[in-house]
């Protein structure tokens, strides 16, 4: 027999009553009730009400024990009293009454309680991430977390992919971050690069014409950290398929993504085929490029009705290139005038020197800018937004790139604020038809918008006779409830575009040959047309389990510093793995700490 336990903590009913048992697990609370103790014994399965009576030899033990101590009871299962029946609980209707006791591991006082739901300070649950993880709500998201990525593998497989490992030691790559480096003993001086993604191995498993591949892929990326964005490292579902183009990809990755939140939640899901929005009206109708769909404003170009208006501030800065972007919200007319002054001070805090307003109250329009504008002026506004009594108008103006930002993030606010977010659906969409190229801000020349590997739109014909800032890549985005799922795109498998594609850029085809050598001999020996993408598995998780922050479905996350603090990560090393690295650290007056002595206790 199996010396710790018969059941686990969730088995027991009232078919096992008279039955003797052996439960092992801890105390999550205790309770005295008139000398009797009542025990929460928990494990990881669920909880069992055990009844310690005070004639028991250990009695006094487990009144001095502490919470979390890891014990194992014996004794026979019996029905509770009806007014005592705990309907929360799937053990509920019975208790077991303790004959024997085992001490395990007695704990210490921890420094967070764990059966309550008060916050915690983030620095004391990540110190004691092991303690954190057995509070009941972050220990079902991590559970959850490993149905969901059992889930994707099956169904993956299901659709005829296979899952490969790429490298974790690789070389430096430009994927749009800070790689994180590895120094190499054996080669002084250079250095090996964890990879911000599979990108290029999953292309060249395309060119070994293995079809279709996954993996479940660990990235590394040195980025700062985000509600939405662990610092250091994430996960990935990795996918490239051959012989594909933008509809394949799409239809994959609606199939996985649907049978995915659909079987982890009961939300309602939108069904695919999905809504696709092009870049250009994405950042136009909702002032960015992961747009929540549950909010219901649509932000409108009035840059036409304010030029040459007598609203001087807009007219002026339009006639310098300026737009006027509006955002038009329905029947908010009631609030008072403390919600507008905030608005304003928000609008500030973006870096806008202001934010105009008007009111539609009856058969009249009022607002700080009313006087400044004529009657076709305002009717014209009314019109582009089908505005009626109680609704209200806010413009913002700037360059189109700044408006746009500004105008995105007041929807944002605005749906917050007034409570207009829809509840209790998933709203799915496709971001599609981005710009190939951009104006880099600081030199005004013409730079890669997004993934330089990506096929141009219209191929060398494009690159050739188009505008580069009016060329649009085979590159998208999936985009749930405001929150990025993922980049794609086809890929750029034929070195002559690619070259011509990099030239526009500012490459010659000797820095082009220099640094993507590996991925260029590739395509000289017969590559397919492929393409792919890669769900995050942490923002699917965090979307699933309604979570807020990333961290609360990482089982070991870092902190916003990029600091694991219960390891003591990053940490000094000893002066003697630096000299076997070739390594010497500027401006150190004495040797490095042994790597132990800074890992907290």
């Amino acid at each position: 027999m199996n010396p710790y336990r018969t059941h686990t903590c969730n088995d027991l009913r009232p078919a096992h009553a008279g039955q003797t048992v052996k439960l092992s697990g801890w105390i999550f609370r205790k309770r005295d009730h008139g000398g009797i103790l009542f025990i929460d014994l928990r494990d990881h399965y669920g909880q069992t009400q055990i009844v310690v009576h005070p004639s028991r030899s250990f009695f006094e033990l487990l009144a001095r024990v502490k919470l979390e101590s890891v014990l194992t009871f014996t004794g026979p299962v019996t029905m509770r009293e009806p007014s005592t029946i705990n309907a929360e609980l799937p053990t509920g209707a019975i208790e077991v009454v303790a004959d024997e006791c085992v001490e395990q591991s007695l704990a210490e006082q921890t420094p967070l309680y764990l059966a309550g739901d008060e916050d915690i300070a983030e620095e004391v649950r990540l110190k004691y991430r092991f303690l954190d993880l057995r509070r009941a709500s972050l220990h079902q998201n991590i559970l959850l977390r490993s149905r969901v990525v059992a889930h994707l593998r099956q169904k993956m497989t299901a659709l005829g992919f296979n899952e490969f490992q790429t490298p974790i030691l690789t070389c430096s790559s430009p994927e749009g971050a800070r790689d994180y480096l590895v120094p190499s003993r054996v080669h002084p001086g250079k250095f090996y690069a964890l990879p911000q993604a599979p990108q290029l191995f999953k292309q060249l498993l395309m060119v070994a014409g293995f079809d279709r591949y996954f993996q479940i892929a660990p990235c590394f990326r040195d980025e700062d950290a985000r509600a939405d964005r662990s610092p250091g490292e994430f996960y990935q579902l990795d996918m490239e398929m051959s012989f594909v183009t933008q509809d394949d990809v799409f239809a994959v990755v609606e199939d996985v993504l649907y049978s995915t939140f659909t079987s982890f939640s009961k939300l309602a899901v939108d069904a695919p085929a999905w809504q696709r929005i092009p870049y250009h009206e994405a950042m136009l109708k909702y002032g960015s490029d992961k747009p929540d769909l549950r909010i219901p404003i649509e932000i409108r170009d009035v840059t036409d009705i304010f030029r040459g208006s007598g609203f001087n501030a807009f007219a002026g800065a339009i006639a310098a290139g300026a737009v006027v972007r509006a955002i038009p919200v329905r029947a908010i007319k009631s609030q008072p005038r403390s919600f507008f002054d905030k608005l304003v001070e928000h609008a500030k805090s973006l870096g806008s020197k202001g934010l105009a307003y008007l009111i539609w109250d009856g058969d009249q329009v009022k607002g700080p800018i009313q006087k400044f504008m004529k009657k076709e002026e305002l009717e014209a506004l009314a019109a582009c937004a089908e505005m009626r009594d109680g609704d209200v108008m806010f413009f913002v103006c700037d360059a189109p790139g700044k408006a746009a930002k500004m105008a995105g993030d007041i929807r944002g606010k605005l749906g917050r604020d007034l409570n207009l977010i829809e509840q209790g659906v998933f709203r799915f969409c496709w971001i599609v038809d981005f710009p190939m190229y951009e104006l880099d801000p600081e030199t005004n020349a013409v730079a890669f918008s997004h993934n330089p590997f990506s096929m141009p739109q219209g191929g060398m014909e494009a690159l050739e006779k188009m505008p580069p800032l009016d060329i649009r890549a085979f590159q998208y985005d999936v985009v749930c409830n405001g929150v990025e799922l993922s980049s794609g795109a086809i890929r750029n498998h034929r070195p002559e575009i690619m070259f011509k594609a990099f030239a526009l850029a500012g490459y010659t085809q000797e820095d082009v040959e220099a640094k993507f050598s590996g991925l260029l001999n590739a395509f000289r020996y017969g590559a397919p047309p492929h393409g792919g993408i890669a769900p995050g598995v942490d923002r699917i998780v965090m979307l699933l389990a309604g979570a807020e922050n990333i961290r609360e479905v990482i089982a070991f996350p870092m902190n916003q510093k990029a600091q694991d603090l219960m390891m003591g990560a990053p940490s000094p090393v000893s002066e003697k793995q630096l000299r076997e690295l070739h390594i010497q650290i500027r401006g150190q007056s004495k040797p490095a700490a042994p790597a132990d002595a800074a890992r907290a206790p």
